[in-house]
């Protein structure tokens, strides 16, 4: 947690919630998972919390056209795989993100400030589920 910050008991309890989860969470589901525990808990206690942690860089956003957004602890770059079929995003642990930063900079001479490389695609479990059959791959 940032220092800078005042502590807050439940900021740090959804910054913990984010990074235990096994997906990159929405707040809709940080609250739901919190709330059972901690029925004091509000829906906009968490969006207010998620943002400022994300705006503090504790925390990624990723933003999902037509979708809510969802939150990352890891704030390395790296790559997430957007699955078009269950909506989960998964952590891609890949060396596209690494280093791209200075590669642009070295290429083109632009400042990259932050990364974000999302790919769309359908996850394992859902592709295990696949018919290809009705589906081209």
């Amino acid at each position: 947690m940032n220092p800078s910050i005042k502590y807050s008991r439940q900021r740090e309890m959804i910054f913990n919630q984010v990074k235990n989860f096994p997906v990159h969470p929405t707040a809709d589901e940080v609250y739901t998972a919190l709330k059972k525990d901690n029925p004091e808990l509000s829906l906009g206690t968490v969006y207010r919390n998620l943002n400022l942690l994300s705006e503090l860089g504790q925390l990624k956003k990723i933003h999902i056209d037509n979708a809510k957004d969802r939150f990352d602890a890891r704030t390395d770059p790296h790559c997430h795989l957007l699955c078009t079929k269950c909506g989960k995003v998964f952590d891609i642990e890949d060396d596209a993100a690494n280093g791209i930063e200075q590669r642009i900079f070295k290429r083109y001479g632009h400042m990259v400030e932050e990364v974000s490389l999302n790919l769309k695609g359908i996850c394992q479990s859902c592709f295990e589920e696949f018919d290809p059959d009705e589906n081209d791959i």
